[in-house]
């Protein structure tokens, strides 16, 4: 399983960067390696972009359904098959397919996988090393490296940890706080706005959902970027420049395709207070 999945994933993946990585030599672009790696993410994410909108849309419509779906379970707790029913006959009228959302992820994993390996080998590897793997595992003679490369990127090591080097660079702080802060961003443009209903008296309310999913997301919408962060703390930083490229990208295909999404509460309150403050002045 390995060599498979070294032959069909890693080695492609390191082929592109090297790609990259000379392209950028020839056109004489400063910090190639650090670019390369921005470069070559953007690649891997234009190659999901068609599975990630199918799975952002799926997800966005099985959001919306969701209290409906609330109500068939309550309203038929006790009859299993008419609950399964009711419910295909909810997905259809919504058009909804939630295999249609599962398979795009599951498609996506090898390839982040492979991507993750890739960049490991790429920043982890005492410059000896470096050389051997690339040689070893390039395609063409062209994509060969005399010499370890350069892992400088605007001051910082792409190699090193910033748990490591914090105490002599204090600033190197910013890279686990910005992936925390743009997974953070990603997470809550995800949420969907619960929709609201009138009732008996004409007053807005919002439509409960279950305790424990709400719970459940609410938590998760804070803990993941935590963990990210942490993670980015204590892994090297080339790895957290491809996260972040990752990240900064799923934030505007998910603004294309859902708008602001759960981030619409906070843009309509930061406009009504830029107003409040015009209006007094």
């Amino acid at each position: 399983m390995s060599n498979i999945f070294n032959s069909f994933l890693v080695e492609p993946i390191l082929n592109v960067l090297l790609l990259i990585y000379h392209g950028l030599l020839f056109l004489h672009i400063p910090y190639p390696l650090g670019f390369s790696i921005i470069g070559l993410t953007i690649v891997i994410r234009l190659v999901l972009y068609p599975l990630t909108s199918s799975y952002l849309k799926t997800a966005a419509k099985m959001q919306k359904i969701a209290p409906h779906l609330s109500k068939l379970k309550e309203k038929h707790k006790s009859d299993a098959k008419k609950l399964q029913s009711e419910t295909m006959k909810l997905y259809k009228e919504h058009g909804v397919n939630p295999a249609a959302g599962c398979l795009p992820s599951l498609l996506q994993l090898p390839i982040i996988w492979g991507l993750y390996a890739v960049l490991q080998k790429v920043v982890a590897l005492d410059p000896k090393q470096t050389v051997s793997y690339i040689n070893g595992n390039s395609y063409f003679s062209f994509l060969h490296v005399s010499k370890p490369w350069d892992q400088n990127f605007f001051g910082v090591t792409l190699g090193q940890h910033p748990s490591v080097i914090v105490s002599v660079m204090p600033l190197v702080l910013f890279v686990p706080l910005l992936t925390a802060f743009f997974q953070f961003i990603q997470s809550k443009m995800m949420l969907v706005p619960p929709p609201v209903a009138d009732d008996a008296k004409g007053k807005k309310k919002e439509e409960k959902k279950d305790d424990f999913a709400a719970s459940f997301q609410s938590q998760s919408l804070y803990i993941f970027p935590i963990m990210i962060g942490f993670f980015s703390y204590s892994f090297p930083i080339g790895l957290s420049l491809y996260w972040n490229t990752f990240t900064i990208f799923g934030i505007l295909q998910q603004y294309r395709i859902q708008g602001w999404g759960g981030l619409e509460s906070w843009k309509k309150a930061l406009n009504e207070k830029i107003r409040a403050k015009n209006n007094k002045q």
